[in-house]
């Protein structure tokens, strides 16, 4: 009898899922952007939303919640109703880097639904063009000659650009003042301006910056040249080891968002990504698309939580 019975109930459940995901979506979805508006992560969201929308037969706008480090709008996603009308651009930050610096009052695990994965970019690291260093070997001469005489723009602890910074630090032996941000496009701005004279951006955000000559670039924190900025070297080559930081970016919604509704926003995801205008414009910013299942998003970010909590002991990272 059992043996009759576990069909039964399965036949039973995925009958009762059909009419939701055929249901999905119901009103306008909402892509949450942990960043100002005018940054790397802001662009890729409203790309993606451009092309989103008319394949779900819904309009999909960006609602951006910068501020503590993505923390406000991971919360914000993390307490909406699960049924996958509120979704989140999460990145690097909000659900490896910024969990693995401190306690917060989300779980970039239990308390998210993974969609899929849209991309990586390597990290930039620039300088305001009117600093008196030539390159990345002077800036070092000059902060072990004079300790903190640079500041370096983040956009928030716990963000990428504070980790690939504070690595920098550690590699190289030098010290800079840290000034963190609500995001990066406030970061780039005062770096632009001069506030702050470092930024450790991703290419994605920093490249066109660099391309127009606002900013120029040092060198790439990662494992190899861009081909778009393709004389701006890696930091290895210049004799500074251990600074790779490579970005990524995926789109989460609320945990115990049903199965149905996560396989459809999966496709549609996977499909707009497919799309070749869409990769053009991401790529031409310096990023990589990469899709996914839900499940490789959710295994990779358990595994990017492990190694930013060993980079947090190693480096003695703190949130402060």
């Amino acid at each position: 009898m059992t043996k009759h019975l576990i069909p039964a109930t399965l036949a039973a459940v995925l009958a009762a899922a059909a009419p939701i995901a055929q249901a999905f979506p119901e009103k306008t979805i909402t892509i949450v952007v942990p960043t100002a508006a005018g940054g790397g992560n802001d662009a890729m969201a409203r790309t993606i939303a451009q092309k989103l929308g008319p394949l779900l037969g819904q309009t999909v706008i960006i609602d951006n919640r910068a501020g503590a480090n993505g923390s406000i709008a991971s919360e914000f996603v993390a307490r909406a109703p699960a049924d996958g009308h509120t979704l989140m651009l999460g990145y690097i930050a909000t659900h490896a880097m910024n969990p693995a610096l401190q306690k917060l009052r989300y779980d970039p695990v239990a308390d998210f639904a993974p969609i899929g994965l849209v991309g990586y970019s390597p990290t930039l690291m620039v300088a305001n063009t009117n600093t008196p260093f030539k390159d990345v070997k002077d800036l070092i001469a000059q902060l072990k000659a004079k300790p903190d005489r640079y500041a370096y723009a983040s956009a928030g602890n716990g963000t990428a650009p504070h980790f690939a910074a504070e690595l920098f630090k550690l590699s190289a032996g030098v010290e800079m003042l840290g000034v963190p941000y609500k995001g990066a496009a406030p970061a780039v701005s005062d770096t632009i301006g001069g506030q702050t004279q470092v930024m450790f951006p991703s290419l994605f955000t920093g490249a066109p910056h660099v391309k127009s000559g606002k900013l120029k670039g040092l060198a790439i924190a990662g494992p190899k040249r861009s081909p778009l900025l393709p004389e701006v070297p890696t930091l290895k080559e210049l004799g500074v080891n251990g600074v790779d930081v490579q970005q990524w970016y995926a789109v989460f919604a609320p945990g115990k968002t049903p199965r149905p509704v996560v396989e459809k926003l999966n496709k549609a995801l996977n499909q707009v990504l497919n799309d070749k205008e869409v990769i053009k414009r991401i790529e031409d910013h310096g990023a990589d698309v990469e899709t996914s299942t839900p499940e490789q998003l959710g295994d990779m970010v358990k595994s990017e939580l492990g190694k930013w909590k060993d980079v947090v002991q190693k480096a003695r990272l703190t949130a402060d």
